[in-house]
């Protein structure tokens, strides 16, 4: 398998992490009492401030990983296997998993600053993958 298709891999289980954390928490959170099982509305923030950057960080992923994985699965079956491509690749991976954990880790303002960092990050690299698909074809 290519250094693309394992990153691929990563983010969706990075992905799934979040969720299990997620329902993790609202199990507990039902399980002690402190919420009933319908008091978590979608796209309302609910729960403590630490619980809906989770959340946020799990739904910026879900997000994100259709267009991460197209382009990865179009870069794979046109036969990309340039050392660029995975690089890039990791380097997208990396910083996902970084803004997800500063997300998830703090609201201050720096914080907010260093996760849209990481997410300059991701589009320099998507933007680039992007890029290299299209050269094949060009």
């Amino acid at each position: 398998m290519t250094v693309p298709l394992w990153c691929l891999l990563g983010f969706a289980a990075w992905t799934l992490l979040l969720v299990v954390a997620v329902a993790a928490s609202r199990t507990v959170q039902v399980v002690t009492g402190s919420k009933r099982p319908d008091e978590f509305p979608a796209g309302v923030p609910h729960g403590d401030d630490a619980y809906w950057r989770l959340n946020r960080a799990h739904l910026n992923c879900a997000e994100n990983l259709p267009l991460f994985a197209s382009v990865v699965t179009v870069g794979t079956l046109a036969g990309i296997t340039w050392p660029l491509f995975g690089t890039l690749a990791q380097v997208y991976l990396g910083a996902r998993i970084v803004q997800s954990v500063i997300h998830i880790s703090s609201g201050s303002v720096l914080a907010v600053n260093a996760r849209f960092t990481a997410f300059l990050v991701q589009l320099f690299c998507l933007g680039r993958m992007i890029w290299l698909v299209a050269e094949v074809y060009l």
